[in-house]
């Protein structure tokens, strides 16, 4: 199970918790009271999850065999018992409820690229069943994995729309899990970014791959689509141009620093990890675009082996993990340029590797 550092597991969420707190101070209670009542359950979360780790987690259903997911989507029906009513389970056919037909399109979209690209049998690569509960809560502005399942809420309508609407965001969270059964990195400071930034870089390649997209072609935004139209932005993060998905009077602008440069130093949000992940975001981009094709063959590949290669240690820093990227990059790939796309990709953004 991830964690923080310590012995505390980690509760991961889509929007960061200072996205949050700025809403949460909003005189408008339309938006003020959906984002306070949404940290507050955040913090129970997390509670909840220090407790299983205490007492025991829920055990898990028996993997599956073969090379087929297992999914059943659940409904809140806007309460927070977990895992709420069944109501779609693997091999049914598509109901009329559509956040329910993307929660299941979105398990399989993340279960496909893993299985067929990098050959990971589900999220901990023995097949595990992927669960997954919907219209969570009453204007429950996020979506996160706790370390058994994936919870999405609906949005408050002002600010945030439904968590299920990108797919890229079912593949960040559902890759949290990934991290979780593979590096385990802790979640602080730079290692807590690169689980972040992970995240955002898998789920990325889901969307792409879903879609069909090459490197150039893609947006390389993460949730696009999940903010309502009255906000001034296209997305939670760009991985293309770090700082720049929103800048909005109530959202204010994004923080996301591009470089080692700008990298910013805070308590917040364990030391920053949903902010400066846009540091290793952005060298992935620009291997991508520089290696070319589809970024989930080759990066991805690289991203990939160093992640579940056994060597990235749980308290990795940049340097650390862009290091291993460069010797992965040249095991597989030799001496050429997807070599040389990886070394300079770091050199961009300021990361000396090792």
């Amino acid at each position: 199970m991830t964690t923080n550092g310590g012995s505390e597991p980690v509760f991961c969420t889509i929007v960061p918790p200072h996205v949050l707190d700025k809403l949460a101070r909003d005189a408008d209670p339309a938006l003020s009271g959906p984002a306070r009542r949404s940290l507050e359950r955040d913090a129970f979360e997390r509670t909840r999850r220090r407790l299983t780790t205490v007492i025991g987690a829920r055990a898990a259903a028996a993997v599956a065999e073969g090379d087929q997911p297992d999914r059943t989507i659940y409904d809140a029906e806007h309460t927070q018992d977990l895992p709420g009513t069944k109501v779609r389970e693997e091999g049914s056919e598509p109901g009329g409820d559509a956040t329910v037909n993307r929660a299941y399109a979105g398990l399989g979209a993340t279960f496909e690229l893993y299985l067929k690209v990098y050959g990971r049998r589900s999220i901990d690569d023995q097949g595990l069943p992927l669960q997954a509960t919907v219209h969570f809560d009453k204007d429950y502005d996020n979506a996160f994995w706790n370390g058994e399942q994936m919870v999405f809420g609906d949005g408050d309508g002002e600010i945030f729309l439904d968590f299920t609407i990108p797919v890229d965001v079912i593949g960040h969270e559902l890759t949290h899990g990934v991290t979780q059964y593979t590096a385990n990195l802790a979640y602080f400071g730079q290692s807590g970014a690169l689980n972040e930034s992970l995240s955002d870089v898998f789920g990325s390649l889901i969307k792409q791959y879903t879609l069909r997209q090459t490197a150039a072609d893609a947006d390389w935004l993460i949730g696009a689509g999940l903010l309502a139209p009255r906000v001034q932005g296209q997305a939670l993060r760009s991985m293309k141009a770090p700082g720049t998905a929103y800048d909005d009077d109530v959202l204010g602008k994004d923080p996301q620093p591009a470089d080692m440069e700008h990298y910013v130093h805070t308590g917040r949000d364990n030391g920053g990890v949903h902010i400066n992940s846009g540091i290793p975001n952005h060298a992935f981009y620009i291997a991508a675009t520089a290696i070319g094709g589809y970024a989930w063959e080759k990066t991805g590949q690289i991203w990939y082996d160093v992640l579940t290669g056994g060597k990235l240690k749980e308290d990795a820093q940049f340097a650390d993990f862009a290091t291993l990227t460069v010797k992965a990059a040249r095991e597989r790939y030799g001496a050429g340029a997807e070599l040389q796309a990886v070394e300079k990709a770091w050199e961009e953004v300021g990361v000396q590797t090792l």
